[in-house]
């Protein structure tokens, strides 16, 4: 009889650190984890066992159809927005074609299951497009259906995968003489800014907030790559994992879209760093703008509308502004470089 399991990859990613040790802790799941790089010691004791490999290599994910019966995918792996725009064709092969390997697992399991498969799927902020500041100011809070139009290539790929999965949900070999209904439950969430205390940022263009923290806690100094003004939605880590568990245990019957945004609070580059200032009177920040970066930056939206995630499935932040610096944040980052 084959395993029942829970599959993450990108397991040592930042949401992948967060989610693995709740999961873990509250140990009523059997976790398979995968990730390209070799797994942080602090994960393995939560995981029933770690696989090293790539989410492209197509021999491997036959072996998982075979080896275990999985009944919730996070696929949590990607090349993120910065360093996605250094290689924009392997972050679309990591982004996409390892997305559509990891669906196509998911219908092979669905077909042994007989059921749905529940595939959860961060995407992000950088699906919008907003075309200038005037713009962004005055659209203030934006819902998932505005400005859909990435400048980057991170945010074609999470907007790409996001119609992958409504297809996958709704209309998977529609025209087929003996139809396959409905192999994958997908349910997606757009994040904003994440910020975790317990890892280090690593690749994202909205990770000047979180880099502001890790510097100064370190005593070091820090180039801010956009100006003062320049503004987007956080969230910190531990809002993340529970909107993805949250989502993750909604009845389908709730939910009136596969694609949600969710948000805690949203700040200037200058409040950021007010924040960091307050815990870290030492800090050494400067705004020196990098142009092409900050124009990503500014083509995302100040703020985000997740009153759709509120109202199917309960979504609310337990991590407010002033909590998640002053009892999340500053205290475990500060312990982390004590």
């Amino acid at each position: 009889m084959r395993e029942r399991v829970v599959l993450v990859t990108g397991a040592n990613g930042e949401v992948g650190h967060g989610l693995i040790s709740y999961l873990g802790e509250r140990g009523e799941v059997r976790i398979v984890a995968l990730d390209i790089k070799e797994l942080d010691e602090s994960l393995k004791p939560h995981c029933s066992r770690f696989i090293q490999g790539d989410i492209l290599d197509s021999r491997l994910l036959e072996r998982l159809v075979t080896e275990y019966e999985i009944g919730t995918i996070y696929h949590l792996a990607s090349v993120l927005s910065t360093s996605a725009e250094f290689k924009p064709e392997a972050a679309h092969r990591v982004n996409v074609e390892g997305t559509l390997n990891l669906m196509n697992l998911a219908v092979e399991q669905s077909n042994w299951q007989k059921r749905s498969i529940k595939f959860l799927y961060p995407s992000s902020i950088a699906v919008y497009g907003i075309k200038d500041l005037e713009t962004k100011a005055a659209a203030n809070r934006v819902s998932e259906d505005q400005f859909n139009r990435p400048i980057t290539m991170y945010g074609c790929n999470k907007l790409y995968c996001e119609h992958l999965g409504r297809y996958y949900a709704e209309n998977y070999r529609q025209l087929a003489a003996e139809r396959e209904c409905c192999p994958i439950d997908f349910r997606c969430l757009r994040f904003p800014g994440l910020i975790s205390a317990v890892t280090v940022p690593s690749g994202g263009t909205s990770d000047f907030g979180p880099e502001m923290l890790h510097h100064a806690a370190q005593g070091e100094s820090y180039a801010c790559f956009v100006q003062p003004s320049a503004q987007l939605p956080f969230m910190a880590m531990p809002d993340a994992v529970k909107a993805l568990i949250d989502l993750e245990a909604a009845p389908l019957e709730a939910l009136m879209r596969q694609v949600y945004n969710v948000t805690s609070f949203s700040l200037t580059a200058q409040q950021f760093l007010d924040h960091v200032v307050e815990a870290f009177p030492q800090a050494s920040v400067t705004f020196e703008s990098d142009h092409k970066r900050e124009a990503i930056v500014d083509s995302w939206p100040a703020d985000l509308d997740d009153a759709g995630a509120r109202t199917d499935w309960g979504w609310s932040p337990d991590y407010h502004v002033d909590r998640a610096f002053q009892e999340y944040l500053i205290p475990t980052i500060r312990e982390r470089y004590r």
